[in-house]
């Protein structure tokens, strides 16, 4: 979870000392998004008012707009994994978090889905995690979707990390997840496919679990 917990500690721009006054009445008339009170998202996620707290003051301390666009997304979590390229897995993983499909992440969207993730019973991330790999979201995950995710965790780890890497590792562990979530064989993996086989093997289930790392 590094790469969520880092962005909340990001430091800030430094605000410009010579700002003047007029500078300062255009930015209070631009339109942020300001998040629904930390009473109600205290209810709606598995976290204590006092950790919503710390994480509004890190979410607005990198973006100050209270919304963050993929562009932006893809910055700050390219910056953790520098040693290979994350841009791709990141589109995918803000989709994942841009529940409402604006094309913007708000601190609601950010905090509910990191509530899953961190504090969810195992059923809950991994329906997450399912939503991740479904990229056209049309309920079931093919071969190729699953191949798209695994190839975008790799280049973003990248050489340094996996070294011996060859370009078909990838399709090797889809076909290896597929044979044992495919079991009707009809070439797509449903929710309670998915569900099912992460469940009953622990190989999978700790392969599956490898997003909470770069996540």
């Amino acid at each position: 979870m590094g790469a969520v917990v880092g962005t909340l500690t990001m430091q800030t721009k430094q605000r410009r000392p010579s700002r003047d006054k007029l500078d300062d009445e255009l930015e209070m008339t631009m339109v942020c998004h300001r998040p629904e009170g930390l009473e109600q998202l205290e209810a709606q996620t598995n976290f204590t008012k006092r950790e919503l707290q710390v994480l509004y003051r890190g979410f607005k301390n990198e973006c100050p707009s209270g919304v963050v666009n993929e562009e932006t997304f893809k910055h700050i979590y390219a910056q953790f994994f520098p040693h290979g390229d994350a841009s791709t897995y990141a589109h995918y993983l803000f989709n994942a978090f841009d529940s409402t499909k604006n094309g913007s992440i708000k601190f609601e969207d950010f905090v509910m889905g990191l509530s899953l993730l961190l504090r969810g019973s195992t059923r809950e991330k991994l329906e997450w995690t399912f939503q991740l790999y479904d990229i056209n979201k049309d309920g079931y995950i093919s071969r190729e979707e699953m191949t798209e995710i695994v190839r975008a965790i790799y280049d973003m780890m990248g050489k340094y990390t996996y070294p011996a890497l060859k370009g078909d590792v990838p399709k090797q562990h889809v076909d290896a997840f597929f044979q044992k979530m495919d079991k009707n064989k009809d070439g797509v993996v449903t929710l309670d496919e998915f569900v099912l086989a992460c469940q009953e093997d622990e190989t999978m289930m700790r392969s599956m679990q490898l997003f909470e790392n770069v996540i």
